[in-house]
């Protein structure tokens, strides 16, 4: 079997033109077709995504699609900017290996999972993420503390046991705080106060059997991290989310600050770049992202690596169903797991129509797909209303 053509796509949503899926598809010669997604959809990246996909596409035509360890290594080594490369090589890198795995599963008729070397459970505990944007089909802000009550309550109604929250998203009135102004250095006492004040709240709203993981977004800076973590650490917090720009070093002087979990991941790529938070003990969850990580393929190797040092692992989802299928194909697997993230971009119809399976959590809980490879794969709305680029 050999790999005949890539197709690279952008896909164009009109709702949002700041939501930028990458998308690929990989075709054989005896018919099989796996998909993949580059995990940049948001921020300023994805055209850069597309570019890299494409060239990197051009390095795998006619290679056997069942060696993805080739594959990958070739990519890796042979590119130049692959070694110790950041978002973009391991985004490209990325979607080419989960299509490459979406191959795999449906040439051997078994779902990725048992490849993978068999799934530990049937039931993925998840969390309710990012509910400062609402709880809802549609994108909403949380600018009031009552709000934060609100839509905490309603995941909480839903099922979840765990909620996750970005409590310096916006200030008393409503409004986008300049973040990187006013996190970038030690804070004033009106912006600790606020976040206490809603971390507060919300944990008086949803009670002591709810889990709370306090999202950063990596805003902080190691000084203001330590000031917000030690006012909201007495609120049992699960774990404090991208306390800053994530360094081995800096994330150790939070970790020694505090006596919370410290997480990290999104903005880490391959396992190199995730050895020394390990040697270090900085973090106790790591968040990779199976669409800019490397892939399912290095994706597992971080998580082995950190199963090493008692590191659990919940991996990063903000992209199309097909990323949470990889997600949770990789979780499933595991000794290490520990809850798997439901962004609230996953309820909104124009994300969902991505693909031609919506899976969906029933009472925080989310069922592995059973189909041959990932379980899904894009739907003709998102093939056609693309800006596509065949490499043959």
């Amino acid at each position: 079997m050999k790999i005949t053509k890539v197709d690279v796509m952008q896909v164009k949503i009109d709702q949002t033109p700041n939501w930028r899926p990458i998308i690929c598809r990989i075709f054989t010669d005896n018919g099989l077709y796996g998909d993949g997604e580059a995990a940049l959809a948001y921020g300023i990246a994805a055209p850069a995504a597309f570019g890299m996909i494409k060239d990197l596409a051009s390095l795998i035509i006619g290679m056997d699609p069942l060696d993805n360890e080739v594959i990958w290594d070739k990519l890796y080594k042979s590119t130049f900017w692959g070694q110790n490369g950041g978002p973009v090589v391991f985004s490209g890198i990325s979607a080419l290996d989960i299509a490459l795995w979406d191959i795999k599963g449906k040439f051997f008729n078994v779902p990725v999972y048992k490849l993978l070397g068999g799934k530990k459970r049937d039931n993925l505990r998840c969390y309710a993420s990012q509910l400062q944007f609402g709880w809802s089909d549609k994108r909403e802000q949380a600018g009031r503390t009552e709000e934060y009550i609100e839509n905490s309550l309603k995941a909480v109604k839903d099922g979840y046991d765990a909620i996750k929250i970005d409590f310096f998203t916006y200030d008393r009135d409503g409004r986008v705080f300049d973040r990187v102004e006013e996190m970038s250095r030690l804070l004033k006492p009106y912006y600790v106060n606020l976040v206490e004040e809603r971390v507060a709240a919300v944990r008086k709203a949803v009670g002591p059997d709810v889990d709370i993981i306090m999202e950063n977004h990596s805003n902080p800076d190691a000084q203001s991290a330590v000031q917000l973590g030690r006012v909201v650490q007495k609120y049992n917090i699960f774990y404090f989310e991208e306390p800053n720009t994530p360094t081995p070093k800096m994330a150790k002087y939070i970790c020694d600050k505090l006596q919370m979990p410290i997480a990290h991941g999104e903005r880490i790529y391959s396992r190199w770049q995730y050895a020394p938070y390990f040697e270090n003990m900085s973090v106790q969850v790591i968040q990779p992202d199976l669409g800019n990580c490397g892939g399912i393929t290095e994706g597992k190797k971080i998580c082995d690596m950190a199963y090493v040092y008692d590191v659990s692992v919940q991996a990063h989802v903000c992209a199309s169903p097909l990323s949470t299928a990889a997600a949770l194909h990789l979780e499933a697997v595991i000794p290490n797991f520990v809850i798997h993230e439901h962004h609230r971009y996953a309820l909104l119809q124009y994300n969902r129509d991505l693909c031609i399976h919506d899976y969906q959590p029933v009472n925080g809980k989310y069922k592995v797909p059973e189909l041959p490879g990932l379980g899904n794969e894009f739907s003709e709305k998102a093939l056609t209303h693309c800006d596509k680029v065949t490499v043959k």
